[in-house]
């Protein structure tokens, strides 16, 4: 199975009926083609929809209704169109259930570094930092590693989007929970040892006596 169809399952599975979901632009938004039968969720898009609904398909793409990152989405039957201000109220004022988020680094504070790298280009710094101060639950779903070198680091090397701690880590090979000891590996993985996990993670990991293997949808 792909690593990021790995992620957007084990996600899938934080999101309950009835919440409200702001999904990160990349990997995040597969999470929806994962739900759960008779799981509806309220997806939330900081450009101001809520209700948010799968690609359109070809031919079918409205010119006034994208996602964040500018791709195009449908909506559901209700969806609303709000402007910047009721968005980002939302936001700020911590009615998101959840947040899904892409990652660049995480950190052993539970610290996400995701929205620039410095020195290259980039559009702008979005509703990341919004997003991660105001959302009720913030998961980051990345990969593991990139180029072979570990994502989750003892210090993010890279500019913090916050330093309020994040919910849940879900990558290809574990699930890590940060809290106020530390980063606790939850879930392995089908095939993953926790010896794999632990050379492919510079920051320090609480290991319980038993960690289960990864449930997926």
């Amino acid at each position: 199975m792909d690593d990021k169809v790995i992620i957007a399952k084990r996600v899938a599975l934080e999101l309950k009926h009835g919440d409200l979901v702001n999904l990160g632009i990349g990997l995040p938004t597969s999470v929806p083609n994962y739900l759960a039968h008779g799981v509806e969720v309220f997806f939330q898009s900081e450009n101001g929809i809520v209700g948010l609904a799968s690609s359109p398909g070809d031919g079918m793409e409205n010119m006034s209704l994208t996602d964040a990152g500018g791709g195009f989405v449908g909506a559901i039957p209700g969806a609303a169109s709000i402007d910047s201000t009721m968005s980002f109220g939302l936001i700020r004022g911590g009615h998101l259930d959840l947040t899904v988020l892409g990652g660049l680094e995480v950190d052993e504070l539970g610290h996400l570094a995701n929205w620039m790298i410095p020195g290259k280009m980039v559009p702008g710094m979005g509703g990341a930092m919004d997003l991660v101060t105001g959302a009720k639950r913030v998961i980051v779903a990345m990969t593991h590693t990139a180029k072979g070198k570990p994502k989750i680091l003892k210090r993010c090397t890279l500019p913090l989007t916050s330093t309020r701690r994040v919910s849940l880590i879900v990558t290809e090979m574990a699930v890590i929970e940060p809290t106020e000891a530390g980063l606790v590996l939850r879930e392995l993985a089908e095939g993953v040892t926790v010896e794999q996990v632990v050379a492919a993670t510079q920051a320090t990991l609480i290991i319980p006596g038993h960690v289960p293997v990864m449930e997926l949808n």
